[in-house]
């Protein structure tokens, strides 16, 4: 394989390189509250600014020399990546430490909140909070995500992913590389604070409903940006940054896809009130045994209906006549929890000496 010349990237998709005039009237469109209508001439000099940064395509601004420890140690790295690089770190030595409690990381993945239009908690809530309080009256300490922020708070967002892996594995780097970009205006990206949690963790725990038999939209970007997870290489300077041709050549040479995840336990519960939820429900489970984690058995995999069939506006109601349904999230959480404690007392997962014929 070191022999085969490494393809050339394929290009000639549109340009989307926007006209000065376009670039204005969308970054103005952020001020457009008669609030700031007094500070036009201030905005004008922002709007300057902004668009000599997007010209000039300034994605981090600020930077130092990578240093020790990196392929190229001249390479300007960013700051904010070797920030999340640094949480990551820190995270997984506190995952590491025998001194740690076990730590769980649940996941509430439905949009809805009764902070935003929706006007109502979401049933996802009330199934996380019935398996938190599972899991923390059996000891663990738990760590609760609530992707429904997406939507109710103010800068949060979580950009999607750019398929850098489908280019060359290389080319996606652990943490993501590709957010922040000042000069495309992407900015408060949420992954960077995930990845440090997602590493702390020995559990993880996704409780979602079911959308049109998919899982979640905001569950869909989170999953998507931890595809770095799975393969991702820790070192930008090796790739100086994103040289898509020296990606392809790295990953020729020979790569191993390191799982920065693997060894983990997880569960998962699903609900939905007509269709898909075995289909979410196996396609999340799949999806994390890829990554490499470790699913926590029979009772930590749910996938059940609420008020099927039934009027939306009277499901809350359903829930709270469905003591069965609450009781398998307390039952997968306490799973959850039994599995973590296995695992760091040093149980193998079956086959866990075994060689993977394939990597990828």
């Amino acid at each position: 394989m070191p022999d085969t010349p490494a393809p050339t990237p394929r290009t000639g998709q549109p340009d989307p390189e926007l006209s000065r005039e376009e670039f204005d009237r969308r970054y103005r469109i952020q001020f457009i509250d008669p609030a700031f209508d007094a500070h036009r001439d201030a905005i004008d000099r922002l709007a300057a600014i902004a668009w000599e940064a997007y010209d000039a395509g300034r994605k981090a601004p600020r930077t130092h020399p990578a240093g020790s420890g990196f392929q190229d140690p001249a390479y300007d790295l960013s700051d904010e990546w070797r920030a999340a690089r640094d949480a990551i770190r820190a995270a997984e030595a506190r995952q590491r430490s025998p001194e740690s409690r076990d730590r769980l990381l649940l996941i509430c993945a439905s949009p809805r909140s009764e902070h935003t239009c929706p006007g109502e908690m979401s049933k996802t809530w009330r199934l996380l909070e019935a398996a938190r309080e599972a899991a923390s009256d059996a000891g663990a300490e738990c760590d609760v995500l609530e992707l429904n922020r997406l939507a109710s708070e103010y800068g949060r967002t979580i950009h999607p992913c750019k398929a850098c892996v489908s280019t060359a594995m290389p080319l996606c780097h652990w943490p993501c590389s590709c957010y922040p970009n000042h000069g495309l205006g992407q900015h408060h990206d949420w992954m960077n604070d995930i990845y440090p949690r997602w590493a702390e963790a020995h559990g993880v725990m996704i409780v979602t409903p079911v959308h049109w038999n998919q899982a979640t939209s905001p569950l869909k970007l989170m999953m998507d940006r931890l595809v770095c997870a799975d393969g991702g290489n820790p070192d930008p300077t090796s790739t100086d940054g994103k040289d898509a041709a020296r990606a392809k050549r790295i990953e020729l040479d020979g790569w191993d896809y390191p799982q920065h995840l693997a060894g983990r336990a997880f569960a998962v519960v699903v609900h939905g009130d007509s269709e898909g939820t075995q289909g979410v429900r196996h396609a999340l489970a799949d999806w994390l045994r890829g990554m490499g984690l470790l699913d926590a058995g029979a009772l930590s995999q749910v996938d059940r209906y609420i008020g099927y069939y039934a009027p939306y506006a009277t499901s809350h109601d359903a829930l709270d006549d469905d003591m069965a349904m609450l009781e398998e999230s307390r039952n997968a959480a306490r799973a959850l929890v039994e599995r973590v404690r296995q695992l760091r007392a040093g149980q193998r997962e079956a086959g866990s000496e075994l060689e993977m014929p394939r990597q990828k």
